[in-house]
């Protein structure tokens, strides 16, 4: 399947990409915002977007089989690591889900189309940004596939700006937007060149409304810098992730399940979103004991490498795994409190167990870290470094005790807390960083009667 040359990014690679051509792109790209975006309803749009993510979950839709063809060697995922990771972010794009999402964000479905009353006599309405710029990180797709969902949602036009080799994916739900309803793809445009080129990204901050980013914290302080002052400017930055493990999960019948749903968070775009963890806390004193839930999560991830394979990795990443793994192996063979399990002849996937409890940041693409803790105030303490940073926890406890341990979460500064094996899962409705995602993109005008 040939794609048309809709988008930027569509251009074959020896075509540039220059400043009066990015000043035309947004031009465009304004003007068809104020002809076919700017007047739909929220509900128009949503059973669009709704259509387009029930194309994506057909097996025989051309854009998914291309995705799924094309993709491993264009993102370095597997072909079963694409689909899952796709299936779960389209299951999340039905009707019902985003007029949750707008409704959650905004307080009323109709809060983007018209003068709207809500409680108490106030009346509101919710003005998207005119024009919206996208930096998109280059590690894995459904975020920047998020970030357009919410420009349109907010009758935005957008230019998306992918890392230089990353634009495959949002490229393929650009067309795919565009095949569904051409006007609306014509309020999108997909570009990729390489980071700090500073001539390109100086005219789209200066045309846009507001610029979101996706990266390291050092990335968004370089962004941040060029961001004209009056430009709104929503970065997302670093984060990591954990999994805690409570006692009563680790019976003999009930800890299989648990380490499958664990090593579903690690499998899950091999690990390398913000999302997944590094690191499992695990609490002595179930039928199963820390230890030998590492040994059971070895097996799991064994398992899964013949039917979800982590795929290829670049010589650099793989050295890295190889190096971590040495360090341990030494480790091993001279203290009782560690041990190590992994893949044979490959990096494909690796557990270590530790008596130390402190927080160890992985080398991901499926690397894990296993450590005993006495209690929850154990983990956190044991994670002091990165408070403050942490964006999800996934739990594995009894319904008794996960409300109780969610707040605490809560107020040590956790995000989000989910079912273990969910953690690459958020729902369309996620707060991302503890923001409402769509409600950090629109301005108020109150109405004061």
């Amino acid at each position: 399947m040939n794609l048309p040359n809709y988008f930027l990014a569509d251009l074959p690679p020896e075509a540039s990409v220059g400043p009066a051509m990015l000043v035309e792109a947004c031009q465009a790209l304004k003007r068809n915002r104020e002809r076919y975006l700017a007047g739909r309803t929220t509900q128009d749009l949503i059973r669009s977007l709704a259509e387009v993510g029930e194309a994506w979950l057909r097996p025989d839709y051309p854009l998914r089989a291309l995705a799924l063809e094309k993709g491993p060697a264009a993102t370095g995922f597997s072909r079963a690591t694409l689909a899952a990771g796709l299936d779960s972010f389209f299951k999340e794009l039905s009707a019902e889900r985003l007029l949750a999402l707008v409704e959650q964000d905004l307080g009323h479905a109709h809060a983007l189309d018209e003068m709207t009353r809500f409680e108490r006599g106030r009346s509101a309405i919710a003005i998207g940004p005119e024009f919206l710029v996208h930096i998109a990180a280059g590690n894995l797709p459904n975020p920047t596939l998020a970030s357009i969902v919410l420009g349109l949602l907010a009758k935005s036009a957008q230019f998306v700006k992918c890392a230089a080799g990353t634009s495959f994916l949002p490229r393929l739900f650009a067309h795919s937007i565009y095949e569904a309803e051409p006007k609306l793809g014509a309020c999108i445009e997909i570009a990729q060149w390489h980071g700090g080129n500073q001539p390109l990204e100086e005219v789209l901050f200066a045309e846009a409304d507001c610029v979101t980013a996706t990266g390291t914290d050092e990335t968004l302080a370089t962004i941040r810098q060029y961001v004209p002052i009056k430009k709104r400017f929503l970065g997302y930055g670093h984060r990591v992730s954990f999994g805690f493990i409570t006692n009563r999960v680790l019976s003999t019948r009930h800890a299989p399940k648990v380490a499958s749903q664990a090593a579903s968070d690690i499998a899950a775009w091999n690990q390398l979103g913000c999302l997944s963890p590094h690191l499992l806390y695990v609490q002595p004193g179930g039928e199963i004991s820390p230890e030998r839930f590492a040994e059971m999560l070895a097996d799991e991830l064994e398992r899964r490498e013949q039917t979800e394979p982590r795929g290829e990795l670049p010589v650099k990443a793989a050295a890295v795994i190889a190096t971590r793994r040495a360090f341990y192996e030494v480790r091993a063979a001279h203290s009782p409190g560690t041990r190590l399990w992994h893949s044979r002849n490959s990096t494909a996937w690796t557990v270590v167990f530790e008596a130390d409890p402190r927080f160890q940041v992985s080398c991901l693409n499926r690397f894990v870290y296993v450590k005993a803790v006495a209690d929850l105030a154990g983990a956190l303490h044991s994670a002091a470094a990165v408070q403050g940073q942490v964006s999800t926890v996934g739990l594995a406890a009894s319904e008794e005790q996960a409300r109780e341990l969610a707040t605490e979460l809560a107020h040590w500064g956790v995000t989000r807390v989910c079912q273990l094996g969910r953690m690459q899962q958020p729902p369309l409705t996620w707060r991302h960083d503890g923001r409402p995602a769509l409600g950090d993109l629109v301005t108020w005008t109150d109405w004061e009667t």
